[in-house]
């Protein structure tokens, strides 16, 4: 497998051109992600954790990349994913063995490019 990096700038293209083709769609999904992933009662970092078990329950390379960056950067642990991934393990049981593990691999790929715990929080 390529680097989820590679995942994402492959994906680069085709988005923009479907975000033209369907600007008022893609504005209010973007407009529905915006709203979701602040910190409320629930962490923007926790949030984040909770997207990326959910991309790898869906399979999907290109959400659990872009999750994966996001965790990294705002924070999350290497402990605290690990844990959300065994969460994805009870849910999705065989091919979340598969997927979590592409997870894992890609917060360590983006960890290296995040901030510490202290610059995400400040």
């Amino acid at each position: 497998m390529t680097s989820h990096q590679d995942v994402i700038d492959d994906l680069r293209q085709p988005t923009r051109e479907l975000r033209r083709a369907i600007p008022d769609v893609w504005r209010g999904f973007g407009e529905l992600h915006d709203a979701v992933m602040v910190d409320g009662a629930v962490s923007g970092r926790t949030r984040e954790l909770m997207a990326m078990v959910a991309a790898v329950v869906k399979r999907c390379d290109g959400c659990i990349a872009y999750h994966a960056r996001a965790a990294a950067h705002r924070g999350a642990t290497a402990d605290e994913v690990a844990e959300a991934l065994g969460l994805a393990l009870l849910m999705d049981g065989g091919t979340a063995s598969v997927h979590g593990p592409r997870a894992w691999e890609a917060y360590h790929e983006f960890t290296a490019s995040a901030p510490t715990r202290t610059e995400a929080s400040a």
